[in-house]
């Protein structure tokens, strides 16, 4: 038969498949999410989050190194506080838990580079992401909290801040309050496009971060909606957001590349707890081989068009690179 074009001669081998390989993957662009409690010698497996553990302050160390060992150079922390209240007052405590794990973690491990989740939802005792006014979340009134919150952050050692909230204008009032800090080299990483998603549940479970009443559709995005979602990226670009994201990152892997094609900005990808818990229940059951499974959804992430990849699975990622599984 004459054949022109034989696009499987470029499918031979190992060799010629990595060389024409379109999407390449590194260690260095992994981010590990760490839940930090309150407490002594705490190291508790999240039951829906199998393999997952909260760590409190003076066993966090254990794990740094672990990541570190394994070229898991990024690390975000989100911290649990033994108490709450209805202004989410241990969020912006200079001594609050997720402060105290910064600089821990600096300590123990210098060599990471470490992120702060902004966000109140974990130490409020409604579990709303800012201040109430009614049954719904006061949005100007948060600013001011979430960028004392990034603020603590930064001072007790983080490299970067993350807002998670998706109040409207976070990003520009972190900013500022980090500039007039004379934090100017600290860059934002936003949650820019953060839907209202159910892969969130597991998660919830890990930060104990569930809301008392409704839900948070009033802050977080419609699912349905595409145009809004490079809407949210723009504004946070314009307010001087260094990073972008798009959370989740399974089923949202065309507005990951929307997203990227209408910026000029680094786009990170969450790959979030039911995404986990998904692979990891199914896998148990037989269902699935995890590991394949769990590099094919990151190639899914990063062909889409993220830079950075936020995964549970970072080390078990990062082992599949080194052995060329995936890269």
């Amino acid at each position: 038969m004459e054949l022109t074009v034989r696009p499987r001669r470029l499918r031979g081998n190992e060799t010629i498949r990595k060389m024409v390989r379109e999407t390449r993957m590194d260690k260095s662009s992994l981010v590990y999410p760490m839940f930090v409690v309150e407490g002594v010698n705490i190291k508790e497996e999240i039951p829906s989050m199998y393999g997952q553990y909260r760590y409190s302050v003076d066993r966090m160390e254990e794990k740094l190194l672990e990541l570190a060992e394994a070229g898991v150079q990024n690390v975000m922390l989100f911290g649990i506080p033994a108490h709450k209240d209805e202004a989410g007052s241990g969020a912006y405590d200079t001594d609050g838990i997720v402060q105290r794990g910064f600089r821990k973690a600096r300590q123990a491990c210098p060599q990471l580079y470490l992120m702060g989740d902004v966000c109140m939802c974990e130490y409020t005792s409604h579990g709303h992401c800012g201040l109430l006014h009614g049954q719904d979340v006061d949005n100007d009134r948060t600013l001011e909290l979430l960028a004392q919150t990034a603020l603590s952050q930064v001072q007790a050692g983080a490299d970067m801040v993350a807002p998670s909230d998706m109040m409207d204008g976070r990003v520009g009032a972190i900013r500022r309050l980090l500039d007039q800090n004379h934090y100017e080299h600290i860059p934002i990483m936003a949650y820019s496009v953060k839907f209202a998603s159910s892969f969130y549940g597991p998660f919830r479970d890990a930060a104990d971060s569930a809301p008392a009443f409704g839900d948070r559709k009033t802050y977080q995005m419609d699912f349905h909606n595409r145009r809004e979602a490079v809407k949210e990226a723009l504004l946070d670009a314009a307010e001087g957001a260094d990073i972008l994201m798009v959370k989740p990152a399974m089923a949202y892997g065309d507005l990951i590349r929307e997203v990227k094609d209408a910026t000029h900005l680094p786009l990170a990808a969450y790959s979030v707890s039911g995404e986990y818990a998904m692979v990891k229940t199914t896998a148990a059951a037989g269902f699935v081989d995890e590991t394949s499974i769990m590099c094919e959804m990151a190639v899914s992430a990063y062909r889409a068009g993220a830079d950075i990849y936020i995964t549970y699975f970072a080390q078990e990622l990062a082992k599949c690179m080194e052995e060329g599984r995936i890269g």
